[in-house]
């Protein structure tokens, strides 16, 4: 495609230079002869000092916010580049996301399994759907490794552009607070967006409750602009800042509520769960619907829910919706339930912020164990705030407590152990910074009735240090270690 035919197509101004563009890219490392190279400016790199390098290597041209060291590379100066890349991202790929049906999911907790279930909705009625996620993505029948929760707007372009080459109609995609400000998501035309709950999260980032609401809310101002009018957002108005949404935009877009309360648009009531899952009573349009859901917890309710309206918005009926969750599958590292062939239980979980593992917790308790055991770390070079606060949820809602490391990254893992200690009040714990280790001594101290609680890395198959990344999946840990548990009740079979 010519330069000047894709800056038309975005609205961006355009020059003299007119060189056939054949790929696009924002790392100079990945520049290649035709491509045109965007230099993001950024909090440690400015891609601008890539520039040269990219052109050296055969760039077509360079899209930038400044004018650059002189180059017989074509440049074209945006006031915004992560703007241009996103628009000029979507006209390069045909605009993807009109060809499809896009569900946007954000929140702080349940984006993950909330996507999950809308993929799974949508491929039962018939309209096979993508997935972009943390997790993994999902091309056709083909998975991608997911370096970000959310990629890039090149590769999510991309990504999309290939999900109509495979045959699909729909897309489920996690919308993280970091995408909506870094404009990753710009320029895709949503079907549906929901919000599941905003809590203390990646403040380390945004510096304040309010930036961090404020970034979320850019997806539900973004919808306000769209072409599609029919686009529905669907909001948790039993969370405080999802209210807080629908006040703020129930006047420029098609608000749609879910929670427990009377005026929510789809409510849950009677709501009961044991190890096999949970079923609740839906209210929504004027009917009652009874739900079976093979996942447990509260928490799933609201995101069912959340899967449910979307996939409404997207065309399916609510029967169809209802019958399928039935069969809805395991979410790798969402309370995942390890086979244990013991009386006691064992899950995995990736709460990774108080909020959520007070959820899990709660959820765990309504289980009646006789104890509760917890193990959770807290990741290196992230929200620092949260450490005492993780560790006060587990203290209060476990009968004992096993700290030990998460990913540590470029910090000192008893640092981190140290800050997470400031939390605590009681002494129902214990201190056990290898995590493997962690794992095999709460197996080993669990009885006939115990549940144990694996939480912090959920799916993650690697830990991470500040020299390495190595190897490590919590359910395998949990499940040589029950093989190995010396005494303890076996269930036969």
């Amino acid at each position: 495609m010519r330069l000047t035919a894709l800056l038309k197509s975005s609205g961006i101004p355009q020059g003299l230079a007119d060189p056939e563009i054949t790929s696009l890219c924002y790392d100079s490392r990945q520049a290649e002869k035709g491509c045109l190279f965007f230099a993001l400016p950024g909090k440690n790199h400015d891609g601008a000092a890539f520039a040269a390098q990219a052109a050296e290597k055969g760039a077509a041209a360079i899209v930038a916010e400044k004018s650059l060291p002189q180059s017989d590379c074509p440049l074209v100066i945006v006031s915004n580049a992560r703007q241009a890349m996103a628009d000029i991202a979507s006209a390069f790929y045909s605009h993807p996301s009109l060809s499809l049906k896009a569900v946007g999911i954000t929140g702080t907790n349940g984006k993950t399994t909330t996507a999950f279930l809308v993929k799974h909705l949508l491929d039962a009625a018939f309209m096979r759907c993508g997935l972009v996620g943390t997790v993994k993505y999902m091309v056709g029948d083909s998975e991608v490794p997911a370096p970000h929760t959310t990629p890039e707007s090149i590769d999510l372009q991309s990504l999309m552009g290939a999900m109509i080459d495979s045959g699909s109609r729909a897309v489920a995609m996690e919308v993280s607070s970091h995408a909506l400000v870094q404009e990753r998501v710009r320029a895709i035309e949503f079907d549906a967006a929901v919000f599941t709950n905003l809590t203390q999260d990646h403040l380390d980032y945004h510096g304040s409750m309010d930036a961090y609401y404020e970034a979320k809310a850019l997806l539900f101002e973004s919808l306000a602009h769209q072409k599609n009018k029919k686009t529905r957002a669907i909001i948790n108005a039993d969370d405080r800042f999802g209210q807080k949404l629908v006040d703020q935009f129930s006047k420029k877009i098609k608000i749609l509520t879910i929670g427990r309360g009377v005026h929510a648009d789809y409510r849950a009531t009677s709501i009961r769960y044991d190890l096999n899952g949970t079923t609740f009573a839906l209210e929504a349009r004027g009917k009652s619907y009874l739900v079976r859901l093979p996942l447990i917890g509260l928490f799933n309710v609201y995101n069912a829910m959340g899967a449910i309206a979307a996939a409404n918005a997207c065309g399916v009926d609510l029967r169809n919706s209802i019958a399928a969750l039935a069969s809805a599958p395991q979410v790798p590292g969402r309370l995942e339930r390890v086979p244990a062939k013991r009386h006691f239980q064992v899950f995995v979980d990736y709460a990774h912020t108080d909020d959520a593992l007070r959820n899990v917790l709660r959820t765990l308790q309504e289980l009646k164990p006789s104890r509760l055991i917890t193990v959770f770390g807290c990741g290196g070079d992230r929200d620092r705030a949260k450490r005492p606060l993780m560790a006060a949820a587990a203290e209060e809602l476990s009968d004992w407590v096993i700290m030990t490391s998460d990913n540590p990254r470029s910090e000192n893992p008893d640092s981190i152990l140290k800050e997470m200690q400031t939390g605590l009040r009681g002494k129902s714990h214990e201190i056990i910074p290898d995590r493997a280790s962690a794992i095999h001594h709460a197996i080993q101290l669990a009885e006939a009735g115990d549940i144990v609680l694996i939480a912090g890395k959920g799916h993650e198959k690697y830990q991470e240090f500040s020299d390495r990344k190595v190897a490590f999946d919590d359910v395998a840990i949990a499940t040589r270690a029950i093989s190995e548990k010396k005494g303890g009740d076996t269930r036969n079979g």
